[in-house]
């Protein structure tokens, strides 16, 4: 189900999110949400966080765009325990270069940062890792 609502930017910046929005993405009050934003694309995602969201991280990953890749990458993800929140995947130039930006938890996962980016910058696509731990505001 697809809703479209037209919203209106309060002098804090604030912005309400329609009560029926609300109810089918079940946002509840004091809910933490991952804002991501996406100035060339001029783009705001909202995603509804069911936990506190205490051990999210963004994962950058760059990758040759050969199909499959993503497919493995995924996998050596979820190999790893490694929760997937939400993911955003561009072809930076068509069958060379692919990039996602992976919001990801690691509540689930026994392994370290430093043992997850190794896993996946050892991988044969794989030509970059970036994770950086995300901050509550």
């Amino acid at each position: 189900m697809r809703f479209t609502e037209i919203v209106k930017v309060d002098s804090k910046g604030r912005v309400t999110i329609p009560l029926v929005v609300r109810e089918a993405l079940n946002v509840i009050e004091g809910m933490n949400l991952i804002l991501i934003a996406d100035t060339d694309r001029r783009e705001i995602i909202l995603t509804p966080l069911p936990g506190g969201g205490e051990n999210l991280y963004e994962l950058r990953i760059e990758f040759k765009d050969v199909p499959g890749a993503l497919a493995r990458i995924s996998s050596k993800l979820a190999e790893l325990d490694v929760d997937q929140v939400a993911t955003q995947c561009t072809t930076v130039k068509r069958g060379e270069n692919a990039e996602c930006i992976i919001i990801i938890d690691l509540s689930k996962s026994t392994r370290s940062i430093d043992e997850i980016k190794s896993e996946l910058s050892a991988m044969e696509d794989v030509h970059f890792v970036q994770i950086k731990q995300l901050q509550h505001r």
